[in-house]
């Protein structure tokens, strides 16, 4: 139990990537915060999957639904030490038809987000001088896609955070990356018409789909402390896609 006494906030976690990724760093002995936005139902089921959680509700787009999330995480378990950044929505539609609502809302919640949580839990990572911050991106936000500019903007920006907030507090012990997860089969891929599924599955070398599992894995190599003398990378876990 190699996490054994840390604690980790998972942000979106209440199905899919969200709580596979609260499964395994669960399994490595971390204290879990699901936060979820709405879905209490969900949220519960991935709570009860973890041998010590929390659920904290909250939608992250907003910077005082953040701090209540992060202020629960403190009231339960102390200052959080990992922090994984998956909550995200789509708004998908071709750029001439897309509102400035639908651009705004999915930066908000893909990209406003991590900037709140992180600015909350960086304050509390430096003073343990140790700490894990990984974002959930996309290959989209690598390689552009069709009637996703908004999606594919926020996960390209998120990709540049990482980046930046990694230079910003390599010296503190504090690690900041990205993964890039293509396709996965969670709730929010299984409504594609079989047609796109099969065009997709034709662009992909090992030609499966991956699982939520397959990016969680990712997710927790990052959070170990065998890992802190890796800081600003995105790992794409997409089966070759986007070489």
């Amino acid at each position: 139990m190699i996490l054994l006494g840390k604690t980790a906030i998972v942000t979106g976690a209440s199905r899919g990537i969200g709580r596979a990724i609260c499964q395994k760093l669960s399994a490595l002995g971390a204290n879990v915060v699901v936060n979820y936005a709405g879905n209490q139902t969900e949220a519960e089921k991935t709570r009860a999957l973890c041998a010590s959680a929390v659920l904290a509700r909250g939608d992250v787009s907003d910077e005082a639904a953040c701090k209540s999330v992060f202020e629960t995480c403190v009231q339960a378990f102390g200052p959080p030490d990992i922090l994984i950044n998956n909550a995200g929505i789509t708004r998908d539609g071709l750029l001439l038809r897309m509102s400035g609502d639908d651009f705004a809302r999915v930066l908000d919640t893909n990209l406003k987000g991590a900037f709140y949580m992180s600015k909350l839990v960086l304050r509390a990572m430096l003073k343990g001088k140790w700490g894990r911050i990984v974002n959930i991106a996309s290959v989209v936000g690598l390689s552009g896609n069709a009637g996703q500019v908004n999606y594919a903007a926020s996960k390209a920006a998120l990709i540049g955070f990482s980046k930046s907030a990694a230079k910003e507090y390599a010296t503190s012990g504090i690690t900041v990356n990205a993964v890039a997860p293509g396709f996965i089969e969670t709730d929010m891929t299984a409504v594609l018409p079989e047609t796109v599924k099969a065009a997709m599955l034709q662009n992909i070398p090992m030609a499966r789909f991956g699982g939520a599992g397959d990016v969680a894995a990712a997710v927790a190599f990052f959070c170990l402390p065998e890992s802190g003398y890796i800081t600003g990378q995105v790992v794409c876990v997409d089966g070759g896609m986007n070489m």
